[in-house]
């Protein structure tokens, strides 16, 4: 790209085009993604001169990254910040640099593909044109309450501006991204265009008066805001919010969005300065409290996770999966969403019925704006009553039920029919590797791949190999994860691996709390209070106890386990939680579960469920089922949603 004056900067580069018009492009080095570190805003600071000495017709922003447009702030530097003065310093620095943006005697406009997150997404706000690329992979958000903070260089201010305090707030309290249709919609961008398309609709959007643009809000909306702008019914409306907020977190824990829910009910548009001077300040005390600090860690935990899948290892084509229940059903909708073709096997063909409608709901919801996209998915997922797929298969995962013997047949059998590349997995969620492929010749080939329930929702897979498994067929199996947009976890094959062993004693003490008469709703909100997202009970309710009990069974000689009564005797009557419609609990006919628990937690109930679960941890540590403590606290947090405010087992204080 051709230079404009001295200045050479590392991340930024930039031409000028025959009608005057000057891309900025950013290409932050060494990177796959674009993030906003302190050095790319003081490199974007100084572009800001030259393109105000030039004066241009226009500048676009775009990214050279094929990942998409920018992923948001640098989250590693937010760990450096030890004191509110240091973050707010670094914060007022990103607000001029985007005051500056929005000032330019210039249009500008961000070009966006593929994300454009966080702060990448308070860049484009300060443009005065946002063009989103029509693709299923542009997403737009404000994810920062995820982090623990919420937006801050001058994002909470101008996205109320921009689309109304009810919809701004709605963005940012959720921490939700969204698709470039949705964001035109919502007024967030201007025009969504097919990429061959986007120069010309630049230059048509350049073109058109900023007072002809179509961002006019419904009669409705319109009072509403100014409904809003009155002080004092903004003070009941944030009470209201912060009581909604309330059912869903506490506030101790997830400070965050209750501070945003603050500083709209303080600031006013009508005061900008005095609202982005508040904004600072507000993100700067969360940034450097310990909720943050530990959303930033799980945040890092998770990007561990993804480096140990390189895809360029592991390229399949065909994945074949064998059992058409609830899991396998998932595994390959997912498989057939992620553009591989997948083939379903399963001798019912009611189940394979079932498993084909569930995959349609999945992809049509998935590609809501994409009907092309959702049926080239559906043309992918093949229904194979027969197993043809097994010959022509890279991969095949086995979903049949948590049994040794059928699981030992069906590996005899695929070893058998299955070309000698394929690599061979098995769902299982406890089963040694070892006892899986007893009756095969080459049990070597074997790996386990254990996806959670839903498979739609769950990140996490535990990639199980055992002291025969060679290095090539785990690297495969870590490769499949990521190529299917999962977190891939190492794990040694031992009874329960980490996961579903960690959760057990946790589990189980519940159930002998229960047998000793504390009531299930003092049990469950006592875990709660902790952070649990779900209560013990509740959980395993919805797991299923026939599940819970079968598992416990497997364990309790490895781990040394007593099976509470009131568990089996659960079973024994048929209540199998959810699924029948009792458990633990009652549940409607819609599997939700009757009413929340009411019951004060007990700080002593709370101390032994959690010490359960933790003291487990340590011992799969010192066991190196997993290899670090950092995966151990990862596979927990994202295995069992163990509270991530709290930055993992291994990492949490008890009270």
């Amino acid at each position: 790209m051709n230079r404009i004056g001295t200045y050479q900067p590392s991340h930024w580069s930039w031409r000028q085009d025959a009608e005057g018009v000057i891309w900025a492009s950013l290409d932050v080095v060494d990177a796959k993604l674009n993030t906003l570190s302190q050095q790319v805003l003081w490199e974007l600071d100084e572009l800001l001169t030259l393109l105000e000495g030039l004066l241009p017709s226009a500048v676009i922003f775009t990214s050279s990254k094929a990942s998409g447009f920018i992923a948001g702030a640098d989250i590693h530097e937010f760990k450096r910040l030890k004191t509110p003065d240091q973050a707010r310093q670094m914060i007022a620095a990103g607000q001029q640099v985007f005051d500056r943006l929005a000032e330019l005697p210039c249009p500008s406009m961000a070009l966006i593909h593929g994300h454009c997150l966080g702060g990448g997404l308070e860049m484009a706000l300060a443009c005065q044109y946002r063009l989103a690329i029509d693709d299923p992979a542009t997403r737009l958000g404000l994810p920062e309450v995820k982090l623990g903070i919420h937006p801050g260089f001058g994002g909470s201010l101008r996205s109320t501006r921009l689309l109304g305090s009810r919809t701004a707030l709605q963005l940012m309290l959720s921490g939700r991204s969204i698709g470039a249709h949705q964001a035109k919609r919502l007024g967030l961008v201007d025009e969504v265009v097919p990429r061959q398309f986007c120069e010309h609709a630049v230059q048509r959007l350049l073109s058109q008066p900023m007072a002809q643009r179509n961002r006019q809000r419904s009669q409705i909306d319109r009072s509403l805001e100014a409904l809003l702008g009155w002080y004092p019914v903004r003070q009941i409306v944030a009470r209201r919010m912060r009581r909604q907020t309330a059912r869903r977190v506490h506030p101790d824990h997830y400070p965050a969005p209750f501070a945003l829910i603050d500083l709209w009910r303080r600031a006013s548009l009508q005061h900008p300065q005095q609202w982005l001077a508040e904004e600072a300040a507000s993100v700067a005390g969360l940034i450097v409290g310990e909720s943050a600090q530990n959303l930033v860690r799980v945040f890092e935990l998770q990007e561990q996770l993804k480096a140990q899948g390189n895809k360029a290892c592991f390229q399949p084509r065909h994945v074949h999966v064998l059992g058409a229940g609830t899991m396998g059903a998932d595994i390959a909708a997912w498989s057939a969403l992620h553009g591989f073709i997948t083939s379903i096997e399963d001798p019912n063909l009611d189940a394979l019925g079932r498993a084909r409608q569930k995959a349609l709901g999945v992809f049509h919801k998935r590609f809501k704006d994409y009907p092309a996209q959702a049926q080239a998915a559906t043309d992918r997922l093949l229904i194979d009553p027969e197993g043809i797929g097994r010959g022509k298969a890279d991969v095949v995962i086995e979903a049949v039920f948590e049994d040794v013997q059928a699981k030992q047949s069906v590996f005899a059998e695929l070893e058998k029919t299955c070309a000698e590349t394929c690599l061979l997995a098995s769902n299982t969620s406890s089963i040694p590797l070892a006892s899986i492929g007893a009756q095969m010749v080459h049990p070597e080939r074997l790996i386990g791949l254990h996806f959670f329930n839903p498979v739609t929702k769950m990140s996490l897979v535990e990639v199980v190999y055992d002291n025969g498994t060679p290095e090539s067929a785990i690297e495969q199996g870590l490769a499949l994860c990521r190529h299917f947009d999962k977190l891939p976890l190492r794990v040694r094959s031992s009874p329960g691996f980490l996961v579903n062993r960690v959760l057990m004693p946790y589990l189980l003490c519940a159930f002998q709390l229960y047998g000793k008469g504390v009531p299930a709703e003092k049990i469950d909100r006592s875990a709660t209070a902790f952070g649990m997202p779900i209560g013990p009970l509740a959980l395993a309710d919805q797991v299923g106890l026939d599940v819970c009990l079968q598992v416990a069974r497997a364990l309790s000689d490895t781990l040394q386990l007593d099976i509470p009564a009131p568990l089996e005797a659960f079973v024994e009557a048929g209540r199998n939680g959810r699924k029948s419609g009792w458990g633990v609990y009652r549940h409607s006919q819609h599997n939700a579960k009757q009413g929340q628990p009411a019951a004060k937690p007990d700080p002593d109930i709370e101390r032994q469920l959690m010490s359960a679960l933790i003291n487990e941890a340590k011992h799969c540590l010192e066991e190196q089922i997993v290899a670090t403590a950092d995966e151990v606290d990862a596979g927990v947090i994202f295995g069992t949603g163990f509270a991530p405010f709290r930055g993992g087992p291994l990492h949490a204080r008890l009270q």
